[in-house]
């Protein structure tokens, strides 16, 4: 492809991608077609000849477009949106055209300094104390995986690197029974080992974790002759909103001298309304390590994880390794590939930079409240027209059941997804299937919101 071609084609995608945004509520959210469709629609080889852009184009929309869940409508219900907002898109496209791999200062300079500037803007919006720093990854689950390998060598005095663990003990990672499976997998990768992550129960409205059953849990494995690592807190867990009390988690690490790691994925976000402060928010100062993805409710497109680092140097003595080829000569600067598993990196800053100058945090924070509101105004709903209502909105995630079995609850979530007009997901909560419900895309309207209750309704009438 020439240049003259490539400028051509960037207009007509960027035409079809406004198009395609304007028009998504006209479309199913979730992708019609059977396993296996579109992979039989696929030539089982590749071409040896060249093909026309046009071709290309034409099996795009007619061969993968059919196969697509559409994230970005508006009536997009299930898991977390993965939210993509125009500016944010756009500077995606200009980081996609650069093509930097900025992995050191030296690499692109901007990237790194810009990135250092957007952490410490989200710092702000977030109300996290001076001195915090961070770095962005591509998702919690690295995140996540960072601060359990920091919670491991931590506790094996930096050994476990360049040694191994044999010998080193039973490593114990704790945490309530609401963290996210991407804790599981931490402990697996980290050779902490599933058995050694203890989740503990939770308590009250919240589903909070039983500091005492914390405190009780320490003591006994130092008892049995373990060895305490880290504690993993959550802010928003992902099947019921399940919100940790910060503080009192924060005095039993401390007095165990455990490091902290808060998992605020989704919730973190709504951080930037002082409002939700006192509920979730309160003794976040303190934690070694909190994460929050601007690229689910903030609107920055995915991937795009932030990472603060009340120390950084922990997870620099865990990850950093500085081979000569990768050395920098001269004045001393920040290279984040040594903050991170990963050693290529991509320009995500430029993407947050965009983002919040074009709506500002003011903007960004009356679509978070709106959602709010209106996923409470859809449960009292709900729960007027006969549903149960198994665990009430946290910000805005709520999970109900129809009547019946739990096989009623999925065959009502089957049916609602292929209905198409929403989209659904189920859960489970205190040994039951229940039914998501997450209001959290960008665009969405008080109007695509109430819909649902309609939608709920008519096709659990039809399944009746």
């Amino acid at each position: 492809m020439k240049w003259d071609e490539y400028a051509e084609w960037g207009r007509r995608i960027a035409d079809w991608g406004a198009d395609y945004h304007t028009t998504l509520r006209d479309r199913p959210v979730r992708a019609q077609t059977a396993p296996g469709e579109i992979a039989a629609q696929l030539p089982l080889s590749p071409p040896d000849a060249p093909e026309a852009m046009e071709a290309v184009m034409a099996d795009f929309e007619t061969i993968v477009m059919p196969g697509m869940t559409h994230w970005q409508h508006p009536r997009f219900f299930a898991y977390f949106a993965a939210n993509a907002a125009p500016p944010s898109m756009l500077a995606e496209q200009l980081v996609n055209t650069i093509a930097a791999q900025c992995m050191l200062w030296q690499t692109s300079p901007a990237a790194t300094e810009v990135e250092g500037v957007m952490i410490d803007w989200l710092r702000q919006a977030l109300d996290l104390p001076v001195g915090y720093t961070g770095v962005i990854q591509d998702s919690a689950s690295s995140a996540t995986l960072s601060a359990v390998l920091t919670m491991r060598e931590r506790a094996t005095g930096y050994s476990g690197n360049r040694e191994g663990l044999s010998g080193k003990g039973h490593l114990r990672i704790y945490c309530s029974d609401q963290v996210h499976s991407s804790i599981d997998r931490a402990c697996w990768v980290a050779g902490i080992g599933q058995d050694n992550l203890v989740k503990l129960p939770t308590t009250g409205p919240r589903h909070a974790m039983d500091v005492n059953a914390l405190e009780a849990a320490i003591a006994t494995d130092r008892a049995a002759g373990h060895v305490p690592a880290g504690v993993i807190a959550i802010t928003g867990g992902t099947g019921v909103g399940a919100s940790d009390n910060l503080g009192p988690i924060l005095q039993v690490a401390r007095a165990n001298d455990l490091y902290t790691h808060l998992d605020a994925a989704w919730a973190g976000a709504a951080m930037i309304c002082p409002e939700f402060h006192a509920a979730f928010w309160d003794g976040v100062a303190g934690y070694d390590s909190i994460v929050f993805n601007p690229h689910k409710w903030l609107g920055a497109q995915f991937d795009c994880s932030v990472q603060f680092l009340k120390d950084a140097q922990p997870q620099l003595n865990t990850l950093k390794i500085e081979p000569e080829y990768l050395k920098t000569s001269g004045a001393a600067v920040t290279n984040y590939s040594e903050w991170t598993i990963p050693l290529g990196r991509r320009f995500r800053a430029l993407k947050i930079w965009f983002l919040i100058r074009t709506y500002g945090l003011d903007g960004l924070r009356h679509r978070i409240r709106n959602h709010v509101a209106w996923a409470e105004e859809l449960c009292a709903a709900l729960d007027q027209d006969g549903f149960e209502i198994t665990s009430e909105p946290i910000l805005s995630l709520f999970t109900f059941r129809c009547p019946g079995s739990d096989d009623d609850q999925q065959r009502l979530v089957d049916a609602l997804n292929d209905d198409g007009r929403i989209y659904l997901t189920q859960g489970a909560f205190d040994g039951r299937k229940v039914i998501r419900f997450q209001v959290g895309q960008f665009d969405c309207t008080h109007d695509d919101v109430m819909l649902a209750r309609q939608v709920i309704g008519e096709v659990w009438g039809k399944l009746q």
